[in-house]
């Protein structure tokens, strides 16, 4: 893990946030919108901006960067980008962060 990529990637208020939502989705975003949700896709990028009230290119931009971190996981289908949290990796930062800093 490269620790300062990851550290990077989450470097603002709405990015954080966005991981947080992404964890329990059905807490943070109204039914209607996760009508056809499935954990092993995760949550549509347009659900995320709206919630984040940010503008959809702006959400793409943090969703991949966090991605490349490896903290989440994109899923394409048809024309949508799906996201969701790669919980290996927040593990591994996690354990990282408890013992080496």
């Amino acid at each position: 893990m490269k620790l300062l990529e990851v550290i990077k990637s989450l470097s603002n208020q709405t990015r954080l946030e966005i991981l947080t939502w992404l964890k329990d989705p059905f807490a943070h975003f109204p039914a209607e919108e996760l009508s056809d949700y499935k954990p092993t896709l995760g949550v549509c990028v347009s659900d995320i901006a709206k919630k984040a009230e940010m503008s959809i290119p702006t959400v793409s931009v943090y969703l991949k960067n966090m991605a490349s971190a490896d903290i989440l996981v994109a899923t394409r289908k048809d024309q949508w980008t799906y996201y969701k949290r790669n919980e290996e990796a927040i593990q591994e930062l996690a354990h990282l962060i408890k013992d080496s800093l």
